[in-house]
């Protein structure tokens, strides 16, 4: 019978599987923040709006 990863020891799958979810994660991560970032700056625009009319009073429509 040929040895198998299913008969090893519990900590060598332990460890198999730590360095496997290890490189998952890091895969994950290298595509989020190596793909382009949209230009959005609607949040940025509301949020200066915002600072800019603190403190005015709203008009009466």
């Amino acid at each position: 019978m040929s040895a198998s990863f299913h008969t090893a020891d519990k900590s060598t799958h332990r460890r198999v599987m730590l360095v496997g979810l290890t490189f998952c994660a890091l895969f994950v991560a290298f595509s989020f923040f190596a793909r382009e970032q949209p230009e959005n700056t609607y949040v940025l625009q509301k949020a200066d709006r915002l600072v800019r009319t603190a403190g005015t009073p709203q008009p009466a429509h």
